[in-house]
């Protein structure tokens, strides 16, 4: 049995990531989660047939229930539990409606984190209408490096928080793939355990005590994508403002500008490139928390989630996804990336490098994968969760 085999086998028992699911809330029927073992033959096809009805046994006509288990360099190994809510009807399918999604995942990890969430992703009206919301709930030992794009590995400081985080963002289609809307925004944390001596001890970082945070602003999306899951064509584009004001609850006072841009192209045979710029940008004086950073698995694999922060950020990702065997694939990645606390201080010889690649399982027919990365930066990191990164 191949390596590669293993470490499938091995993900598809075990795995479910903290990492946000797309799940299915639809008009319609339920939607009974089923492959097509045909696919496979020969000694290693009955490996991932097997593995196939195992999957099948731990799914319901509505709900699919995965023990959990996660790893990445923030978090080290996770387990826990997640339960996915699964509908989709024919007739969804037959006039190209966007399905809806509500994944619940608890994880718990060696490093004695806690984490609680709770996504919805609903479209309603023959996709004229989007409802976003998240709730989420952590007990979170962390790490610091301070604010700044040339730090070095020794300002590490260790801290713990407890986190409540929420939004809620309703978008309208107004033109063919463009939607707007409000969206809310509301996080409190309390740094209950800090360093000795550390920055964050000294009071001087803003957010090192119990910083609150709640804004509304507005959301802008552009999506052309042939597929919510897993695209093959298109765009999706998106802007973001958020105002954090005291009338609105809030401690600290500043705007937060977002722009992710998002381009999926078909490349040779059965190949995709999936390229990403993101930016972020920050006017006053936000809580460490809520920062631009760089880092972890979703922005610049390879390094520690906020390794680097401040009050601007920008991030290039490039992605190619080569199909294998059956629901096998595999991703070549890298990216680019650097923080500033003004335009004027961004420069090229200010990036930040990495790359790596990593193996895919497609672990439901709707394009739902096992996803898991070997990322090289200024560490090497490993990352198993769910979903593609771009």
């Amino acid at each position: 049995m191949s390596n590669n085999s293993l470490i499938i086998l091995t993900s598809l028992v075990f795995a479910f990531s903290i990492t946000k699911v797309p799940v299915v809330f639809a008009q319609d029927d339920a939607l009974k989660v089923s492959r097509d073992t045909s696919i496979y033959e020969g000694p290693e096809g009955g490996l991932f047939g097997t593995v196939e009805k195992v999957l099948d046994v731990l799914s319901t006509d509505t709900w699919s229930f995965i023990p959990a288990v996660t790893y990445s360099p923030e978090t080290s190994l996770g387990v826990g539990a997640g339960a996915i809510k699964v509908f989709k009807s024919d007739k969804m399918v037959e006039q190209n409606l966007r399905p809806s999604s509500m994944p619940i995942t608890f994880i718990y990890t060696l490093k004695k984190q806690a984490i609680l969430e709770l996504d919805l992703d609903l479209w309603k009206n023959y996709n004229k209408d989007y409802v976003n919301a998240r709730l989420e709930l952590t007990k979170y030992p962390f790490k610091f490096y301070g604010v700044g794009n040339d730090l070095p590995s020794e300002n590490q400081e260790d801290y713990a928080s407890r986190c409540v985080y929420f939004h809620l963002n309703y978008m309208r289609r107004i033109l063919p793939d463009v939607y707007i809307g409000p969206r809310i925004e509301f996080r409190a944390d309390n740094v209950y355990e800090k360093q000795e001596g550390g920055l964050l001890d000294s009071g001087s970082i803003p957010g090192s005590d119990k910083p609150r945070v709640s804004g509304l602003g507005l959301k802008l999306n552009y999506d052309s994508r042939d597929d919510v899951f897993q695209p093959q064509s298109g765009s999706y584009h998106q802007f973001t403002w958020m105002s954090f004001q005291p009338f609105l609850g809030s401690i600290y006072t500043y705007n937060r500008y977002e722009l992710d841009l998002r381009k999926y192209v078909p490349v040779l045979r059965n190949k995709l490139l999936a390229v990403q710029a993101w930016w972020s940008f920050i006017e006053g004086e936000p809580p460490f928390q809520q920062m631009a950073t760089i880092g972890g698995s979703r922005r610049m694999r390879g390094y520690f989630e906020g390794r680097y922060r401040d009050k601007m950020a920008m991030v290039y990702q490039a992605e190619l996804r080569l199909p294998v065997y059956g629901n096998l694939g595999m991703v070549l990645f890298s990216n680019a990336g650097q923080v500033a606390d003004k335009i004027s201080t961004y420069g090229f010889d200010r990036f930040h490098y990495g790359g790596g690649f990593g193996v895919r399982y497609k672990l439901m027919d709707e394009g739902i994968n096992i996803r898991i990365d070997f990322g090289f930066g200024d560490q090497t990191a490993f990352y198993f969760g769910l979903n593609e990164v771009i």
